[in-house]
């Protein structure tokens, strides 16, 4: 079978997340141990033992996701003898998820990722007040429809896409009217349900571009290295090969719609039958079902999916 590695967005954070890694495995401890260094504040035992409202805080979860999915990468590295680019042919992060296929790639180090990541959380979450901004599911319509939505809805506002996660599930994202307008609007046009959902600013979407600003100057000043094996981007659905192509993917992936439909149809029709999901959660490797039924999905999170993998692989 021909393999990708996804890794998850926010909202797969749980409290607990990585910790039944950190006691088996002293490789995965050492990424945890990494990250909170690099960010001065013991983001490990936020993750491990909570609470969970301050885990949920963008800027903690965002660096958090990709901790535990770089130390599920670890352990398959120094344990399972698991590397890239043999075990599989292409990377796909779900947002905040291409900071951590690239850090696995190779693209950065680990501790630039970590802090890379707490300041695109902080710039995410300042770039629009407190409930000026929302996000809404439309649910039941395909993306061209989704999207003549967003656009009536907007008016003189910002209702933008998203996220393109699965067939006839599509998230868009602005200002609160516009979106609630978008939610009214939905329902109108055959949309089996729309709804506001729980979070803390409106991603990816116009609104954002005091964030991406923050971000270009950021990643101006880190290095990276051409990936180890191809990240098929949020921004394009199509894969990047070198490092002088990522700055401004990642800096146009903060207001950009993340294209994971079109991405996962990419892997598909380039052989990958097989989506392995390194991290919190099982939302992407469910998405990939959705998205084609004839390719597996699996979800690796601790030592005993870690087991099961390496039997597989």
């Amino acid at each position: 079978m021909a393999t990708a590695f996804v890794f998850p967005g926010q909202g797969s954070q749980a409290v607990g997340m990585g910790h039944a890694l950190a006691e088996m495995s002293a490789a995965a401890r050492e990424v945890f141990e990494e990250v909170d260094d690099a960010l001065g504040q013991s983001l490990s035992r936020l993750m491990f033992e909570g609470p969970g409202d301050e885990l949920t805080l963008t800027e903690n979860a965002q660096p958090a996701l990709m901790a535990h999915s770089l130390a599920v990468m670890r352990v398959l590295e120094r344990e399972g003898g698991v590397s890239l680019p043999g075990a599989c042919l292409y990377l796909a992060g779900h947002s905040l998820g291409e900071y951590s296929a690239l850090t696995a790639a190779g693209s950065f180090r680990l501790a630039d990722a970590a802090r890379l990541l707490k300041l695109r959380g902080q710039a995410m979450q300042g770039a629009v007040p407190v409930g000026a901004g929302a996000m809404a599911a439309l649910l039941g319509l395909d993306f061209e429809q989704a999207a003549a939505v967003a656009r009536d809805a907007a008016g003189s506002e910002v209702c933008d896409t998203a996220n393109d996660n699965a067939p006839g599930q599509v998230v868009v994202s602005g200002d609160r009217a516009a979106v609630e307008r978008a939610v009214a609007l939905a329902k109108e046009r055959g949309a089996r349900r729309a709804i506001l959902l729980d979070v803390s600013a409106p991603f990816h979407c116009a609104l954002l571009q005091p964030a991406a600003d923050a971000m270009a100057e950021a990643l101006g000043a880190v290095t990276m290295e051409d990936p180890a094996t191809p990240l098929v981007a949020n921004v394009t659905a199509r894969p990047v090969a070198h490092a002088a192509d990522l700055p401004d993917l990642l800096v146009r992936q903060v207001t950009a719609t993340v294209r994971w439909r079109e991405s996962m149809m990419f892997m598909r029709d380039n052989d990958i039958d097989r989506v392995v999901e390194l991290g919190a959660g099982k939302v992407l490797s469910g998405l990939a079902r959705r998205i084609d039924r004839e390719m597996s999905g699996i979800a690796v999170e601790g030592p005993e999916d870690i087991d099961a993998l390496l039997k597989e692989l």
